[in-house]
């Protein structure tokens, strides 16, 4: 048990990227003051949180309703998860992406701001998107299983709702160099992860 809790949490941690969504908050929020950061970060982790939650909830649903095998799924979300996987380890980092995302609203309203590209892209990832519904599989999860993995999701959006709360502190120790790094870090054990789902999708599509 405790083994599947830690890789659900590096999973989700990888993918969610807390940590790289840091220097995209500051970037969007620095003409602000610190009541409407700390605003603008509530409802970007809110938004995020709603988001996921659908996906964890109605994404296998949808795949049925359109008759996709789950294997099927499986197989290409490892792929999607592989290239996203890529693209932080060898495209550029998450903050330097995402802050140019970002450049054309940047003097938007709050609402605006916290949903892009603060709650999406950056916290409710495609790739984010993709592993809740794999990690919550109705035919290899009880609903136990499932409970956990939202408890699980719920934690790491909270320590990004911290991490954002923070971010000026925590900016100032790591740096956007030390953010990126992080980054790339996280999307080689992402892209581990991806490589063993596409396989499992294979195997599982054929027997």
């Amino acid at each position: 048990m405790l083994s599947i809790l830690v890789t659900q949490f590096v999973v989700l941690w990888a993918v969610i990227d807390p940590i790289g969504s840091v220097p995209v908050y500051l970037s969007q929020t620095q003409h602000l003051d610190t009541k409407h950061r700390r605003i603008v970060a509530l409802k970007a982790v809110a938004i995020a949180t709603g988001v996921l939650l659908f996906f964890l909830i109605a994404g296998q649903l949808l795949l049925e309703a359109m008759q996709i095998p789950l294997p099927a799924f499986q197989a290409a979300g490892g792929l999607v998860l592989l290239l996203f996987a890529l693209t932080m380890i060898f495209g550029e980092s998450k903050p330097e992406e995402e802050t140019k995302l970002g450049q054309e609203v940047s003097r938007s309203q709050l609402s605006d701001l916290a949903v892009y590209p603060l709650a999406i892209p950056s916290i409710a990832s495609p790739g984010a998107m993709m592993a809740i519904v794999l990690l919550t599989d109705n035919h290899r999860h009880s609903f136990m299983d499932q409970g956990i993995t939202a408890l699980v999701m719920l934690a790491v959006l909270l320590i990004t709702l911290m991490l954002l709360l923070g971010a000026t502190t925590i900016q100032k120790w790591i740096g956007n160099v030390g953010a990126a790094i992080i980054s790339r870090v996280m999307g080689l054990i992402l892209a581990a992860v991806a490589v063993s789902n596409l396989l499992q999708g294979i195997k599982d599509f054929y027997i």
